[in-house]
């Protein structure tokens, strides 16, 4: 599978269970999916956002706590097997725990623009996602998640 078609299936996979949780992830709706499906659609959040806006974004739409709190790094680490990848997402984790409060703070547009340059290491990790992970990842984890199914 190439990446063009890594990324269309990926939307095919992570559509159905958007809909299956009636468009938001809530409490309520988190136990319809499995943990490979939470993998897999923490990841088109993770790709959509940080691609998008950076880390910044991605926190400041509410998916900190989801993807970086979460299961998703060690799942990535030991379990899919994307070892570096999973490292890379305790290190965008820590950097995001050691500022949490302030950078889950709602902002001006001023304030928010402000961000990349106050937390420049999280900034670069969002240029690095996207310099050196997405392309290498994405169907790695498509991949990964058609043969767990097939398990």
């Amino acid at each position: 599978m190439n990446y063009e078609e890594s990324i269309e299936k990926l939307y095919n996979l992570t559509d159905e269970m958007i809909e299956r949780v009636g468009g938001q992830l809530t409490d309520d709706v988190m136990d319809r999916l499995s943990l490979d499906e939470h993998c897999l659609l923490a990841y088109r959040y993770l790709r959509d956002e940080v691609m998008e806006g950076g880390w910044f974004q991605l926190i400041q739409n509410g998916f900190g706590p989801y993807i970086l709190l979460g299961p998703l790094p060690m799942l990535m680490k030991k379990v899919w097997g994307l070892k570096y990848f999973g490292q890379y997402l305790f290190d965008v984790s820590r950097e995001y725990k050691k500022n949490k409060e302030e950078l889950e703070r709602d902002k001006t547009d001023e304030e928010f623009m402000a961000s990349y340059e106050q937390f420049e290491t999280l900034n670069e990790m969002g240029d690095d996602f996207l310099d050196e992970w997405e392309e290498m990842v994405t169907p790695a984890i498509v991949m990964g998640y058609i043969e767990r199914q097939k398990a």
